[in-house]
């Protein structure tokens, strides 16, 4: 390959383009193209006009239940952190949404940039939108509009300085690198299946990591009962068992199956119909307890849910019980260069029915187990790495306190960017500061500490009295910002929700866990209380002029 071709590589001989070619052929044009990515990476940073990023969140992953309008566009706009790499005086950058990015919110982000002048950094932005409000995801929009990815490319300044950032790497976003012509910094996405749940017990297998005892790809109910009888003749005291889709995200795939008192049940109904005949109404037990078990996203039906299990398929495992429960994650990455590097660990705080749902994190996570959790993800790291994984990945854990002492248990590999991305990266942006995962601390370049609390779920049905602006006008008067001189405050995002979907995410930055906690309650109650404000009744003269005009 040409690495200074300004055209996309993907022939159009005869019309044919992308189309023309088979999965084969499409896997040899993208390896060659990332070929290219090494020397992009070293080049990275240099302060070149040549250099641009793409962007393109899209939220290419498998769900049940899907979101359209405000939401859609606020995941999108999730990634906007993004936008403090035009910190770098030379970068430009192409940043590509659903629908149009109120110009507010953008400013809003480059005012943050220590050290840049706001409009600079804009000149050096480019904002593409594709119109399309539809739950379909982003990269989907973009293949299926030839004008639009033109567009983004004649944006592209020099190809053999750029690269693809998306969301996460499906053959769908090797389509767009491939029609763009520019390498994808994000794992190739042959190697998917690794990040599904049966893929993740058998990398946690093969890194000798410990994990919950069950069995993957399972796909009907009978492999479902199978696994459960399994797991209750290893495990008799286990009172739940997980089952989990293959491809399900941030804990809506998941559910809850009852074990409690199985072998009682099973004994009484064996006396009542068939003496003798324990391990067939064992069974039957079984099997009806997985029928009627509790999805942790109740939009889901269970006939939809069983139908995906067996099209994509999916595991049975032991919930993990004890004195206290935790769930902290790792950050990790691959350089283009193979360079295996731990970035972050956080305890994530869940939510839902059975508390399986990510609502935000606390960063760092727990010096009690974040260095030991951050040993056993750096095992898994190896051997993703050995595997060819490239870009960031997350490895999720339960910890489980028995007595004094926390044991871990690897549960999920995120290979992509996840709900603990966004708020690390935007604490590392704005304060150039680094996590020695040795220590389980982050510091800035002057050896200050600084620990962070986020959500994507500030939710509350009186946020839908309030629009952007008034967002702003609220961080305005109470001082809801970061500030660049202590290095503490709030950032917002997930912002054009807020009118809509009444939801809005945030990142509360501080020196020590207490005080960055007390800055996130700050701003949540602030901002709920102008929300509520907000729908108090009219003055009565200004309800008699607006009852006059309507007359």
């Amino acid at each position: 390959m040409n690495a200074t071709t300004q055209a996309p590589i993907v022939p159009t001989v005869d019309g044919g383009g992308l189309d023309a070619l088979d999965e084969a052929a499409r896997g040899r044009l993208f390896d060659d193209l990332q070929e290219a990515l090494p020397e992009v990476w070293r080049r990275f940073g240099q302060a070149d006009p040549r250099e641009s990023v793409v962007v393109v969140p899209s939220m290419s992953v498998d769900n049940l239940t899907q979101s359209a309008g405000a939401m859609n566009q606020a995941m999108e706009e999730r990634f906007l952190f993004m936008l403090l790499l035009l910190r770098q005086p030379r970068l430009r950058m192409v940043y590509v949404t659903s629908m149009p990015i109120n110009e507010h919110i953008v400013e809003y982000y480059l005012s943050l940039l220590p050290g840049v002048i706001p409009s600079h950094a804009r000149a050096r932005l480019d904002l593409v939108s594709v119109g399309d409000s539809s739950p379909r995801p982003l990269t989907d929009k973009l293949l299926a509009r030839p004008r639009v990815l033109s567009r983004i490319a004649s944006l592209v300044t020099d190809p053999a300085r750029s690269h693809l950032v998306p969301y996460t790497s499906t053959t769908r976003e090797r389509d767009l690198a491939l029609m763009l012509g520019i390498p994808m910094y994000a794992a190739d996405p042959r190697l998917y299946p690794l990040g599904t749940k049966t893929g993740c017990r058998r990398i946690f297998a093969e890194a000798g990591v410990d994990h919950p005892f069950g069995a993957e790809d399972v796909h009907s109910v009978d492999d479902v009962v199978d696994a459960v009888l399994e797991l209750h003749a290893s495990r008799p005291g286990a009172q739940w068992a997980m089952v989990k889709l293959d491809e399900g995200v941030s804990g809506s795939g998941n559910a809850l199956v009852d074990l409690t008192a199985v072998d009682a049940a099973a004994a009484a109904a064996a006396a009542a119909a068939d003496p003798g005949g324990e391990t067939a109404a064992l069974r039957a037990v079984v099997t009806d307890r997985v029928l009627g078990m509790q999805l942790e996203d109740a939009r889901i039906e269970t006939g939809a849910y069983l139908g995906r299990l067996d099209e994509r398929g999916g595991i049975v495992e032991e919930r993990i019980v004890g004195d206290e429960v935790r769930s902290p994650s790792v950050q990790l990455r691959v350089t283009p260069l193979g360079e295996l590097e731990i970035l972050s660990t956080h305890d994530q705080v869940l939510g839902g029915p059975t508390g399986q749902m990510y609502l935000g994190a606390r960063f760092p996570a727990d010096p009690a187990y974040a260095t030991t959790i951050t040993r056993e993800a750096e095992k898994v790291g190896r051997v993703l790495a050995d595997k060819g994984v490239l870009g960031r990945f997350a490895l999720d854990f339960v910890v489980v306190r028995r007595g004094e002492q926390w044991q871990t248990h690897a549960i999920e590999i995120n290979l992509r960017r996840g709900g603990t991305t966004h708020p690390f990266l935007t604490l590392q942006f704005l304060t150039d500061g680094t996590y020695v995962h040795e220590e389980g601390r982050f510091v800035t370049p002057s050896g200050a500490e600084r620990h962070l609390v986020a959500t994507d779920h500030l939710e509350d049905e009186t946020l839908r009295g309030m629009g952007v602006d008034d967002l702003f006008d609220l961080v305005a008067r109470a001082g809801l910002h970061f500030d660049q001189s202590r290095q503490t405050g709030v950032v917002f995002h997930m912002i054009s929700s807020i009118t809509e979907c009444g939801r809005v995410g945030m990142t509360a930055i501080g020196d020590t866990p207490d005080s960055a906690q007390d800055v996130f309650d700050r701003a949540e109650s602030a901002l709920l209380a102008e929300a509520r404000a907000s729908l108090a009744p009219l003055p009565v003269p200004l309800r008699g002029r607006l009852g006059e005009g309507l007359r």
